[in-house]
C-alpha cells in the first residue's frame, strides 16, 4: 500500500480555503496537515509538517504564490488555485503539478490530485530502487505505467506541459514536468544541458560551442550550464 500524500492549503480567501478543504477530505489518499492563510504560515507549515503536496494560492497579501515558491529550496509538489488564468504559463514553468482555475469541479480538482499521486509513486519507486542500482525508471505515459531502460534513453525534451524521452526505438510522451524527471534520473549518468533537454552522457558524440551532437542530433547547451556540462564531461587530471 502506497502512503497517503500530505498535503497543505495555502490560500488567503475563507471560503475558498474551507471548500478546498471538504475537496481534499473526500480523497481517501490525501491527509490534511495544515491550512494556512498566507506566505508566511506556509513556511512554518513546510518546514514542520513537510508535506508532499501544496495546494497554492497565487494572489495573495504580501508575499504571492509564484514569489513564495520561488524561494523555496526544495519545494514540496504544488497545484496552483487561483482565480487569473494568465499565470498558468509562469506555473508550469515552476514545474507545478497542475494549475486550477477558480471555480474548479470537484472532478477537475480530483484529476490533479490523480496526477499529483502518479509522480508521488514514481518517486517512491525510483527511491527504494536507488539502493538496488536499478537500471530502469517508470514513467506515467497516457494510460499506463511503463518501463524505460536508462542505457535506452537518448535525451529527455521539455514541450510546453509535457516531456517527451527519446530513446533508441521511439519516443514517449508523459504529463511528468522536467523537474520531478531530472529528479527520477540518476545524476551521475544524466545532465540537464538547458532549460529544455537533459542528456545521457553516454550517448554525447562530441561538443561544438554551445551544442552537443548525439548522432545526428544537434542539441543546444545554455549558456548559464555551460561551465557545469564540462565540467561533467571532461575529467579533471590527476594532481
Amino acid at each position: 500500500m502506497n502512503p497517503k500524500i500530505k498535503a497543505i492549503i495555502v490560500e488567503d480567501e475563507p471560503l475558498a480555503r474551507s471548500g478546498l478543504e471538504s475537496y481534499v477530505k473526500e480523497v481517501e489518499f490525501l491527509e490534511l496537515c495544515a491550512l494556512c492563510e498566507n506566505a508566511m504560515e506556509a513556511n512554518n507549515a513546510i518546514n514542520t509538517c513537510e508535506p508532499d503536496l501544496m495546494f497554492l494560492d497565487i494572489q495573495m497579501p504580501r508575499l504571492t504564490g509564484i514569489d513564495f515558491l520561488k524561494t523555496l529550496k526544495n519545494p514540496p509538489m504544488v497545484i496552483f488555485t487561483t482565480a487569473y488564468p494568465n499565470y498558468a504559463l509562469q506555473g508550469f514553468e515552476l514545474d507545478v503539478v497542475d494549475y486550477l482555475v477558480k471555480p474548479y469541479p470537484f472532478d477537475r480538482f480530483l484529476k490533479a490530485v490523480n496526477k499529483a499521486r502518479d509522480l508521488h509513486v514514481l518517486k517512491n519507486r525510483e527511491t527504494s530502487a536507488e539502493g538496488e542500482s536499478a537500471n530502469y525508471i517508470f514513467v506515467k505515459t497516457s494510460s499506463k505505467l511503463e518501463r524505460v531502460v536508462l542505457e535506452d534513453i537518448l535525451f529527455v525534451e521539455a514541450m510546453e506541459n509535457y516531456v517527451i524521452i527519446h530513446t533508441n526505438r521511439q519516443k514517449l510522451i508523459t504529463m511528468m514536468t522536467m523537474k520531478s524527471i531530472e529528479e527520477t534520473l540518476p545524476v551521475k549518468k544524466f545532465i540537464r544541458i538547458h532549460k529544455s533537454y537533459i542528456v545521457n552522457k553516454d550517448k554525447i558524440n562530441s561538443i561544438e560551442g554551445n551544442e552537443i551532437r548525439m548522432g545526428e542530433t544537434k542539441l543546444p547547451i545554455a549558456r548559464n550550464r555551460k561551465q557545469e556540462v564540462m565540467d561533467q564531461i571532461i575529467p579533471r587530471p590527476l594532481s
